[in-house]
């Protein structure tokens, strides 16, 4: 079965690069639905599994069409033309009952949210713009975050909700937990404390945002694919586990890594003084 695109979510592959772009504009990127399947955050999860698949990927930038990155959950529902039959309790992943509430996020959108770090391949989240409850947790879920002086993020604090499974999981482990609780306890970050504290790789601006995600996914593209995608895995490994266990990993990923056909071509390439062909095995 082939991928299954929708309108309030683009997704585009060119030059090794697979751009997954949240496409309702007029409302921020505010996403659609909860844990629906068709819902944004589910979409999100299923295109980025199709470029993970796609050997024609070696990166995967996912950002937002016009002003927003994502402005999280769209409190205003549908827009006029958008189905909201899609999106209404019964479909995949929601539940109904006293219950419900927890078991749509712990089924649904946290699993959701923390499944983009299990992708294989390098991911990043070009934050054009706001990136809000959700799409917070979306863009700290991948490997790496580019930002500009638009850049912010936001929790869910003005209707009453906590932080999800991206910033609660992630922020203190990417900023300390003394930054990440401050956030938690005033629920805005602009894009110069979020670069100071780390959250941000890189903050760039708005006119050179793009062009700075290109270069830097050439860079990616010039590695050897099976190298990063057993540093990922390792070091992602390493966030909930011993340094024991990280030994392990890493011999482990030694061996595999001098007979593999991809570190094979590495040296010829470098002998030869060629550019090398990497086919991730």
């Amino acid at each position: 079965m082939g991928l299954e695109k929708v309108p309030y979510l683009l997704y585009e592959v060119y030059d090794g690069i697979a751009w997954i772009k949240f496409n309702r504009p007029e409302r921020m990127n505010a996403i659609l639905g909860n844990s629906q399947e068709r819902g944004t955050v589910a979409k999100v999860g299923e295109y980025m599994r199709a470029a993970d698949d796609d050997s024609d990927v070696r990166v995967i930038v996912l950002t937002g069409v016009g002003k927003a990155f994502c402005a999280g959950a769209d409190l205003r529902g549908p827009r006029e033309g958008e189905d909201p039959g899609d999106f209404q309790l019964g479909n995949h992943g929601m539940n109904e009952g006293s219950d419900a509430n927890r078991e749509n996020f712990y089924h649904g959108l946290t699993k959701l949210h923390y499944d983009i770090s299990y992708i294989r391949k390098p991911t990043i989240a070009m934050i054009n713009g706001p990136a809000v409850g959700s799409g917070m947790d979306m863009a700290l879920a991948c490997d790496i975050r580019i930002g500009c002086e638009n850049t912010r993020f936001v929790t869910y604090h003005q209707v009453g909700q906590i932080i999800e499974n991206g910033g609660s999981f992630y922020l203190p482990r990417i900023a300390g937990l003394g930054r990440a609780l401050e956030f938690a306890y005033t629920g805005h970050l602009d894009a110069d404390r979020a670069y100071q504290w780390g959250i941000l790789n890189h903050l760039v601006s708005a006119d050179d945002l793009e062009k700075f995600t290109l270069e830097l996914c050439q860079k990616i593209i010039n590695v050897p694919p099976i190298v990063q995608w057993i540093s990922k895995r390792i070091m992602r490994s390493s966030l909930e586990s011993s340094f024991e266990t990280v030994k392990v990993l890493t011999s482990n990923a030694s061996g595999i890594l001098a007979t593999s056909a991809d570190a094979s071509e590495a040296r010829q390439a470098f002998i030869e003084k060629r550019k090398p062909i990497f086919r991730g095995v």
